[in-house]
Parts: structure tokens; sequence; C-alpha cells
């Protein structure tokens, strides 16, 4: 859990002495643009709800960032290797 003005979160991964949380995105949830889909039935509900979460991220990115945290974001497609490479090469330069 990383508290911070105006937000309390639970990142999926938490690097305090890095500052960096890292947050594994899935592609319906977060409208993944490569592997998302629209909801056919009862949109009325679902689109809004998805566009909320898309809201939410960005404020958290943004509230994160300004108490000097790095947030790292990957959909849940991106190899396991991958994604932990990425995550090395952003503790290794901060």
């Amino acid at each position: 859990m990383i508290t911070v003005p105006g937000l309390s979160v639970r990142p999926d991964l938490v690097f305090r002495r890095h500052r960096t949380a890292v947050f594994v995105d899935g592609c319906f949830w977060h409208s993944c643009r490569l592997h998302g889909t629209k909801p056919r039935k009862n949109t009325d509900y679902w689109l809004p709800k998805l566009k909320r979460v898309a809201t939410r991220d960005k404020r958290v990115g943004l509230l994160l960032g300004r108490a000097g945290w790095r947030v790292i974001r990957l959909w849940e497609h991106v190899p396991s290797e991958r994604a932990a490479d990425l995550v090395v090469k952003v503790l290794v330069v901060r």
C-alpha cells in the first residue's frame, strides 16, 4: 500500500527504496488498444465503468508522480521476462 496526499493505492509491486510502483494492467479492465474489447451488452454500465478506470489510472500516475514516485504500467500480455527486464532497467536508471 502506498499512501500519498489524496491517494491510497495498492500497486502490484512496490520498490520502496527506489520509490517505484508497478501496475500490471488487464487488457479488458484498462482498455488495451491491442487486446481490449468493447462490451456489446449492457454498455450503459460497462462503458462508463471502463472510462472511470482510465481516469483513475491517470489520477494515480499523476498523484504518485507528484509525490516523487515513478510509476511503471505493464500490460498483462507482455511476456514476464520482458516485463522483468523493463522493471530492472527503470530501477537501475533511478
